[in-house]
């Protein structure tokens, strides 16, 4: 652990834990969580969210490439507490893990899960008034993860089924939990696979929550550039749908088209550079496409037209 735990207890957590295998090689310089979208990384921006919502404190569990977390610690907009997991214990247990130091109702943020208006009082709120988890979801125009009931109870989960579904729903990452959750959840293990399915098949239910605003998730190469596109379509400060960073430098010649060119990072040459993101401190040439540019690698992807 890396700080003394602080009084009171921390009612939010980010769940940092993951290997990041789909990002790789990304997730082999930074761990996702701290992967870059605009202007800062996702750790951050969850942090900033947090702190507007009034929240002066967090934790978070940490285990790939534990230690540089410890770097961004004093960068953050709220005091962030780090509790290492030696061995990856899984959401639930992760939150287990660490319930010595949080207080019910606790907020649960998967730390590669951007969202841009999360619905976090009225989670809050409902685990409150349960004691049980609640689910943020939202709505999908295929199968979803979830299937729900009129009252917006979990009846569908991992193809088994325990009610009338109405509607289907994708679970965003961001959970409620209650005191009774808290007290409840597995050492080890997954908050879905070992905590709500086996409380479904008890008879017992699984409120959701509906959070109607974009979200994204930064688990591959391809979902990654997208985030960063959605962040430049409310944030890009160049035409064309771009972003440099004050202190970045680009040269003359280069036509910036939805793109990202983080803080110290060099852009040289002539030509577009199109759907790509260049990582502080990083260093390309144009022409460049569909491509993520850090100090040691680059990685192409594929953006949307």
């Amino acid at each position: 652990m890396s700080r003394a735990p602080a009084s009171p207890a921390r009612r939010a957590m980010i769940l940092c834990a993951g290997l990041g295998e789909r990002l790789r090689p990304l997730s082999d310089e930074l761990p996702k969580p701290l992967v870059p979208v605009g202007d800062r990384s996702v750790l951050a921006q969850i942090a900033a969210q947090l702190r507007r919502a009034g929240y002066a404190s967090a934790l978070a569990n940490t285990h790939w490439l534990h230690e540089k977390f410890e770097a961004i610690l004093g960068t953050l907009e709220l005091d962030l507490t780090l509790v290492y997991e030696p061995q990856i214990r899984g959401v639930a247990g992760g939150i287990a893990g660490a319930r010595a130091l949080l207080a019910a109702p606790a907020l649960v943020w998967n730390g590669d899960i951007l969202i841009d208006d999360p619905p976090l009082d009225a989670l809050v709120a409902r685990a409150q008034a349960s004691s049980d988890v609640c689910l943020a979801v939202a709505p999908t125009s295929g199968p979803g993860s979830v299937g729900l009931d009129r009252a917006g109870r979990v009846v569908r989960l991992r193809g088994e089924r325990f009610g009338q579904e109405v509607r289907a729903a994708d679970y965003v990452g961001l959970v409620a939990v209650g005191e009774r959750a808290l007290a409840e959840l597995p050492e080890w293990g997954c908050l879905i696979g070992d905590y709500c399915l086996p409380r479904l098949r008890r008879g017992l239910s699984v409120e959701t929550y509906p959070t109607p605003s974009a979200w994204r998730e930064v688990g591959s190469v391809d979902a990654y550039l997208n985030a960063n596109l959605h962040w430049l379509s409310q944030h890009a400060n160049r035409p064309e749908r771009s972003y440099v960073h004050p202190t970045a430098s680009v040269a003359p010649g280069v036509q910036l088209v939805g793109s990202v060119v983080g803080a110290n990072a060099r852009l040289e040459g002539t030509g577009k550079v199109e759907g790509c993101v260049l990582w502080p401190g990083s260093h390309a040439a144009a022409p460049l496409d569909g491509t993520v540019v850090t100090p040691r690698t680059r990685v192409r992807g594929t953006v949307p037209a």
